[in-house]
């Protein structure tokens, strides 16, 4: 299975951008999508306080799954169901299942209303996707995991560790996933899973009812690494992830049980995750600054799935990025490409270069630079509207210039946005990106006139 993870907490794109990138993604070699909702998908009922305002209708979901099909992209949704679920108890309505009451990051897996709201949620992801065959649980990075009071007594009354505790309750979301869907197969991440004893595993001491160990249950669940490697907006690259940045650390298998504990004979699958990831738009969690967007990754993750196919990045594999995204060049140390390409959102692409490498540096040349500016128009002057006409001419036509080619360059870029994204990413994109210069130059403007 080589998924490509659409992690929708940050740039959830449209469907219509979808409908041009799905095609992209099977002709790269991907057979899947591993799509994280979060508020995106159209809770229902109790849950609708969930919901974004821009969140996907029903159709817009049925819709995503029909061209998937029709590009023959497996469908995996993913709900997390113990970590990363800001989204969830952000909400005062839930800040009672909260492990740690000020933090909104973890449940608290041993208040009933818990599982309860787990299992509502969870069906009606399922309900929405009869046709898949899998289904991701999540599970990755439960910070804060044992600190709250009920973890702590239970601990002490049970004897047990951070890691049992973590275990029943997967067990009891499992459960949950075996009763009430026979067939449906599980994945999650196994970050949390390689911090267990292997003993712990294989069930010693943690019997369900049914005189089953979670080793058994979990042996119908997939673990698969789950390795950091986001990029940040604020990293500024136009093509993240094409140099060296892979992690050399020890990791797990990516099956248990019988192999947990075990190292990955190549580190291949490993990074395959920690690359995709990378590739790809959201964010660390659902409070953070957006991650780079999807258009100005296309062509980190075509490399990330023809290096899958071909089991490196052959010869074969970069003519065959080059072909598909219609680029001259990939310089793999350099992380850049060249050519102006023929991809979805390539022109996103471009502008976001732009951006990168020259909004801030040629704002601050102006405003730096300028002597006109630093000896007759500094601060002092402009907050006592004090100066010398002759001066401030020497550079106004300059300082208008630039200030009218930006503003007119960013009309452009947030016209293509819109295209792809919902009003909420293009304002918090610009306002991360663009705002922290360009407002300088404005208020510069403003003042001259």
């Amino acid at each position: 299975m080589r998924l490509v993870h659409l992690d929708l907490k940050g740039a959830a794109p449209r469907v219509s951008y979808l409908e041009q990138v799905f095609p992209l993604l099977s002709q790269l070699g991907a057979n899947g999508v591993l799509i994280e909702y979060e508020d995106m998908f159209p809770f229902k009922g109790e849950l609708e306080i969930l919901r974004s305002p821009y969140a996907y209708s029903e159709e817009d979901i049925e819709r995503i799954q029909q061209l998937a099909e029709q590009h023959k992209l497996e469908v995996v949704p993913l709900v997390q169901t113990f970590g990363h679920v800001e989204f969830i108890l952000k909400h005062e309505k839930y800040q009672h299942l909260r492990e740690v009451e000020r933090f909104p990051n973890s449940f608290n897996p041993h208040v009933p209303d818990t599982l309860a709201l787990l299992k509502s949620i969870l069906s009606q992801v399922i309900e929405k996707h009869r046709r898949s065959t899998w289904i991701h649980i999540g599970a990755d990075e439960v910070f804060h995991l044992g600190e709250g009071m009920d973890s702590k007594n239970w601990m002490s009354h049970n004897k047990g560790d951070v890691g049992t505790m973590y275990l029943k309750h997967i067990k009891e979301v499992l459960g949950f996933l075996t009763a009430q869907y026979w067939g449906l197969r599980v994945l999650m991440w196994d970050d949390m899973l390689r911090k267990i004893s292997v003993g712990a595993l294989r069930g010693e001491g943690n019997r369900d009812s049914s005189g089953g160990t979670c080793a058994r249950l979990l042996s119908r669940t997939r673990s698969v690494p789950a390795l950091p490697g986001i990029v940040p907006s604020a990293s500024r690259s136009p093509c993240p992830a094409l140099g060296e940045r892979g992690s050399r650390g020890s990791v797990r298998s990516p099956r248990l049980p019988p192999a947990a504990g075990t190292k990955v004979p190549s580190l291949l699958a490993v990074l395959a995750r920690w690359w995709l990831s990378l590739s790809l738009s959201h964010r660390y969690d659902h409070y953070s600054v957006l991650c780079e967007l999807l258009p100005v990754s296309i062509p980190s993750l075509a490399i990330c799935l023809q290096t899958l196919v071909n089991g490196g990045f052959t010869e074969e594999a970069k003519k065959k990025v080059l072909d598909v995204l219609g680029l001259e060049s990939v310089q793999l140390e350099q992380s850049t490409c060249e050519g102006r390409g023929a991809f979805p959102g390539v022109e996103i692409y471009h502008m976001v270069e732009q951006v990168n490498g020259h909004l801030k540096e040629s704002i601050l040349k102006a405003l730096e630079e300028e002597s006109a500016i630093k000896g007759w128009f500094s601060p002092y002057h402009r907050k006592r509207q004090f100066g010398n006409p002759r001066n401030m001419e020497s550079f106004g036509s300059k300082v208008l210039k630039l200030h009218e080619d930006w503003e007119s360059f960013v009309r452009d870029l947030r016209a293509q946005l819109e295209r792809i994204y919902f009003p909420d990413t293009v304002e918090e994109w610009i306002e991360e990106n663009i705002n922290p210069y360009l407002d300088q130059l404005r208020d510069l403007v403003r003042d001259y006139r």
